[in-house]
């Protein structure tokens, strides 16, 4: 086993696939249990493994390959899922997570769809310098607006702010009210700018994604509003039928693109068609 790139059997050492066993497109919810919601959508899928945080399944869905991998919370395990997964082959990564909004009028169950996203996680910083910007994709977030639009899903698009910190680094107290003057700040000043939400995940997906040429995106339920002071648990259904519907539309878009001879994506192939 190499130091370089550990593996197991052929199998690379944290999310235990090899090559061939995973499809080029990958949902990324935080949560292994989100993986099963999201399996039971598809037409068929099986698990492939479950290690640690990293549980994978592989399926079909309208006759094409798709594959999920929870990733657990926060960048650091997203960027292991995703340096491995990028290796076994996988080439468009869409997260399917939960989002607290931090704007007025963002109600609970609606959808976030990022089109990029503040670095205030460490773990993008051991790739890029400070002033790389942490984009999505922008086939994977116009095909997440086109299958929320399919489904009658009120969404809501625009910059998510990706943090290491659920608590502090979102500005709310820590254990024995402890705050500081980040902290304090931190939620005010992010809204000032015009960032939609928090969560955990993003910018480390989009950064690696850009590094790498892979496409990345996000839809996010939002489960609170912190400045309507309102939390629930809803919208997760949404959100994962969301991004699946947005698998099948790359897949289209995708094929398209290869009968004209495109590397990208624009309006007028659907016109031209097949």
């Amino acid at each position: 086993m190499s130091a370089a790139e550990p593996r197991i059997g052929g199998e690379f050492y944290h999310v235990r696939v090899k090559p061939g066993e995973i499809a080029e497109y990958v949902l990324l919810p935080g949560d292994p249990d989100r993986v099963l919601k999201i399996a039971k959508y598809w037409d068929e899928g099986r698990e492939v493994s479950f290690h640690r945080e990293f549980r994978v399944w592989t399926g079909i869905v309208n006759g094409k390959p798709i594959s999920a991998c929870s990733t657990g919370i926060g960048a650091p395990s997203t960027a292991i899922a995703i340096e491995e997964l990028a290796r076994a082959g996988c080439k468009t990564f869409i997260r399917v997570g939960s989002t607290g909004a931090i704007q007025k009028g963002i109600d609970l169950g609606d959808l976030i769809i990022s089109t990029a996203a503040v670095r205030l996680e460490g773990t993008s910083r051991q790739y890029v310098i400070d002033g790389y910007p942490a984009s999505a994709d922008y086939e994977v977030v116009l095909a997440l607006i086109q299958a929320a639009e399919n489904l009658g899903f009120k969404y809501h698009l625009g910059i998510s702010a990706s943090t290491d910190s659920f608590y502090v680094g979102q500005g709310r107290k820590g254990f024995r009210e402890y705050s500081w003057s980040y902290s304090e700040k931190i939620l005010s000043d992010l809204q000032s700018m015009n960032v939609l939400n928090f969560e955990m995940e993003s910018s480390v997906i989009f950064t690696l994604a850009s590094i790498y040429g892979l496409r990345a995106g996000s839809v996010c339920a939002v489960f609170a509003n912190r400045i309507e002071d309102k939390f629930g648990i809803v919208g997760e259904e949404d959100a994962i039928k969301t991004a699946i519907e947005a698998v099948k539309i790359l897949y289209e878009w995708d094929e398209l693109k290869n009968i004209h001879g495109k590397k990208y994506f624009y309006p007028t192939l659907l016109r031209i068609g097949r």
